[in-house]
């Protein structure tokens, strides 16, 4: 389980490289952040039933603040 983390960070990693590239600073800095996250957890060596908590976790909170960000940030046809 904690190859997969490590295979999170790469791929976080692949998308943050990409963002900044495409001049969107604040979400590669947000993805560069997620990548140091999994790579921090990829390295500690728990038990499998932990990292699926901590997945779990990191998927609610990523999902509720997606959900608000999407409802109450974004302005309708900004991207026209």
């Amino acid at each position: 389980m904690d190859r997969m983390f490590r295979v999170l960070a790469f791929w976080t990693g692949i998308f943050a490289v990409m963002f900044y590239l495409g001049h969107m600073h604040q979400t590669s800095l947000i993805f560069f952040g997620q990548t140091v996250f999994f790579l921090f957890l990829g390295y500690l060596k728990l038990t499998e039933r932990m990292y699926i908590y901590i997945f779990g976790a990191y998927l609610t909170i990523f999902f509720a603040a997606f959900t608000y960000w999407t409802t109450f940030m974004m302005i309708p046809g900004m991207g026209e």
